[in-house]
């Protein structure tokens, strides 16, 4: 019997290059299955995965995500291409849509249709490393070009949805599903959209894995370990815009997202968020809950850290949620 896979990330706002490198060497050698880091207004994280590429020898290396509107689908191509060279293989590209703050405010490229933005992206891009010219849809009067660097067809690109149509979106061209703070008792619902999608692109036996990246918070103090999974909900909930709100909202959690004094901490009233979000509680508690993923349907969990932990802090969650051998039974 196989063992259950976990992989792991850290937070957007840890910005310690060091801790970054030395995270992926440390979860390559307890044995985690990947390690995964998302791109927003910190350092290029292209680059701090080829640095992690050298510097480990087995786990799967990914983007959690990039942002479709931060580069060109060949800029991302060339990147996707690079790393897939330098880790022997070891790539996976995550691809999302971000948020429009993200979009707009640093970017500085208008937030619109993104679920077509997505769909010619993820197209473009495959073109590109299946060694064929790219399929324009702008400058269509210009001659196509392609890559000068051998083909990678097999590359598997994961796509970050959270609303229907871009879970289904996932399902028709996606090889897996990277939602975030999406609840866990809804990955049955996400994965039949998903076939629904691969329904319509007629490969309806061809599903993609489902990868959620879950905000993970461990410490020998359930209360303290309590106290820091409501910081992550109501981070995302209450300042990195609407996005978060709107989607559990249309989910059935909006009592909870609604309850008074929603800012800085989660009342008791929004406790039920806690236990479909997060990953938390002591070394136990946070296997056990990780295992309830698990058995939701996950089959590979990406547990994002908390920024700013001390090296005895990560070396704890770290070692608590290391995937353990496989059973023999």
């Amino acid at each position: 019997m196989s063992r259950p896979r976990v992989a792991v990330s850290v937070m957007p706002l840890e910005n310690r290059r060091a801790t970054l490198s030395s995270l992926a060497v440390t979860a390559d050698r307890l044995g985690y299955d990947g390690f995964f880091l998302p791109e927003t207004w910190a350092y290029d994280t292209t680059v701090l995965l080829a640095e992690a590429a050298v510097r480990t020898a087995r786990i799967t290396l990914g983007t959690g995500i990039l942002g479709v509107w931060n580069r060109s689908a060949a800029t991302i191509a060339m990147a996707a291409a690079t790393l897939a060279s330098i880790s022997g293989g070891r790539f996976v590209l995550g691809l999302g849509a971000s948020t429009p703050q993200l979009a707009e405010g640093l970017h500085d490229v208008p937030f619109t249709a993104p679920i077509a933005r997505m769909r010619r992206t993820v197209e473009q891009v495959r073109a590109l490393l299946r060694g064929e010219r790219v399929p324009l849809a702008t400058a269509t009067g210009a001659r196509p070009l392609k890559l000068n660097v051998p083909p990678v067809p097999e590359l598997p690109i994961y796509l970050a949805a959270l609303g229907e149509q871009s879970v289904r979106l996932a399902g028709e061209v996606a090889d897996g599903w990277m939602p975030f703070i999406y609840p866990r008792s809804h990955l049955g619902r996400g994965v039949e959209q998903m076939r629904e999608g691969a329904a319509r692109a007629g490969h309806p036996e061809r599903l993609p894995i489902v990868s959620p990246s879950i905000p993970t918070v461990v410490a020998a103090d359930p209360a303290r370990a309590r106290q820091g999974a409501a910081w992550f909900v109501a981070f995302y909930v209450t300042t990195m815009g609407t996005l978060y709100r709107q989607s559990l909202t249309r989910q059935g959690f909006g009592k909870e997202v609604e309850a008074p004094k929603f800012c800085g901490a989660v009342p008791p009233d929004a406790e039920a968020l806690l236990e479909e979000l997060v990953v938390f509680g002591t070394p136990a508690e946070a296997r056990r809950r990780l295992a309830c993923w698990h058995d939701a349907g996950a089959a590979l969990p990406i547990l994002l850290l908390q920024p700013n932990l001390s090296p005895e802090e990560l070396e704890l969650t770290l070692d608590a949620l290391r995937p353990l051998p496989a059973s023999r039974a």
